[in-house]
């Protein structure tokens, strides 16, 4: 067979699993004695299939939010408690299903949304933050029990049902776009620690996400004791949540030395960009239509650049006054160290060693002073010097020196400007065309 290696499939058993685009070779044979399987009432054999990679028709990736969202994809938020991870989850299903502006001001399709929830009730939490939000509720399910083949209906369990919610699936139209699970640690039938387990269960919420066309949005939290190491691996359970995640967004919440709020921030992407973020705060409201029923929702503010172990370090040090007081201590050895003139990174970085200093503490010093390694020679290696004023001026990311150090505040995250909470723009066009998805 011509560009395959089969178990016995025949070219048009092929085709669907190439996209449809098999067209057989100059070479191909179709073998019109042959007989299938069942006519020689032989069982098929069992074997690999192959498909060369010139059958397979390329696509573009479905994004629903670009960057962040995309349709048949698997995405993860984590972050500590409460931080607002399940808040910001419903804002983000708000907007999708009135076609809203996503926090960066892009038009977000109009799309049903599906949700999972082992934690929130949703008459007293979820549906109020849902009207809260501006949300269609047409367009919000919520995913209650299982009926097993006897008619015993029971409550759902991701563990085990989200083949028989696939199945659901097929049958709405329109179909949803986005599925949020909360947490999707209860996808786990095993144990969320062992590799091997968790990608097990996963992949049935893999399946869907790519059979159905859905963006599958998990919810998870970050373990305790893990700050300043990389986000995917600050997710509960095992590694493999964050390894097959396509998207990783993680929270975290800001001091009010940091300017106060929280941030939310894309900690990986397989499919595009892995870093910056955006501004949030949430906001208590009482429910106009329904008076004494108070919830929550979320404020989105401004963007943010950076990495996001850089952006959720400086979230961290905001939670840790041991750190805050680390990093001022380091930063007025820095100013001290430095203020006759560049030194060598090299002597700079054993002084501060003898000092007691911390390497984080030093890095994230020379970072809130804006203090940049630059070459001093072919052969001279790297200086530390603290950024004169002009040094400021051309560069916008190089702050200004404060006249007292005293006065230094750790970073200047959080100040939001007035986007709104369903992320509308004053200044884009009112009249864009809103797609259903």
């Amino acid at each position: 067979m011509d560009g395959f290696v089969s178990d016995g499939l025949s070219p048009e058993d092929l085709e669907e699993l190439a996209g449809g685009s098999y067209h057989p070779g100059p070479d191909h044979d179709p073998k019109p004695d042959a007989k299938p399987a069942e006519a020689t009432g032989k069982p098929r054999p069992i074997g690999v299939t192959l498909i060369r990679a010139d059958r397979i028709k390329p696509e573009r990736i479905d994004w629903v939010w670009p960057g962040w969202l995309a349709r048949g994809k698997v995405h993860v938020m984590a972050g500590a408690p409460g931080t607002g991870k399940t808040t910001a989850s419903v804002a983000l299903a708000a907007i999708m299903t009135i076609g809203g502006r996503w926090p960066d001001g892009s038009r977000a399709p109009i799309g049903d949304v599906l949700v999972w929830s082992g934690e929130d009730d949703p008459k007293d939490t979820l549906v109020p933050r849902l009207i809260a939000s501006g949300a269609d509720l047409r367009r919000v399910h919520f995913i209650a029990s299982h009926t097993d083949e006897k008619g015993h209906p029971r409550a759902f369990d991701p563990a085990t049902d989200i083949d028989a919610l696939s199945e659901h699936l097929a049958t709405m139209d329109p179909a949803p776009a986005l599925l949020i699970v909360d947490p999707i640690v209860s996808a786990i039938a095993g144990d969320s620690h062992k590799n091997a387990e968790v990608r097990r269960s996963l992949q049935p919420l893999v399946d869907l996400a790519t059979l159905r066309g859905v963006a599958v949005l998990g919810i998870s939290h970050f373990s305790k004791g893990t700050q300043g190491r990389d986000p995917t691996e600050r997710v509960t359970g095992s590694l493999a949540f964050g390894a097959l995640a396509r998207v990783v967004l993680a929270t975290a919440k800001l001091s009010d030395d940091e300017g106060g709020g929280r941030i939310l921030v894309r900690a990986k992407s397989n499919l595009g960009i892995d870093s910056g973020g955006f501004g949030y705060d949430l906001e208590q409201v009482e429910l106009e239509a329904h008076p004494g029923i108070i919830t929550t929702r979320v404020q989105w503010g401004e963007a943010l650049e950076g990495s996001a172990r850089d952006l959720l370090s400086r979230a961290d040090e905001a939670g840790d006054p041991e750190q805050q007081s680390a990093t001022t201590e380091a930063m007025d050895w820095l100013l001290e160290h430095l203020k006759s003139g560049p030194a060598k990174a090299k002597d700079v970085q054993r002084e501060a060693k003898d000092a007691g200093l911390t390497d984080k503490a030093l890095r994230t010093a020379r970072e809130k002073l804006g203090i940049k390694p630059t070459k001093g020679g072919f052969s001279a290696g790297w200086v530390w010097a603290i950024p004169t004023p002009e040094d400021a001026h051309l560069d916008p990311k190089v702050p200004k020196m404060p006249k007292n150090p005293e006065q230094e505040k750790l970073g200047t995250l959080g100040t939001f400007g007035d986007v709104g909470h369903l992320g509308s723009d004053p200044g884009a066009a009112a009249d864009d065309d809103m797609v259903e998805v």
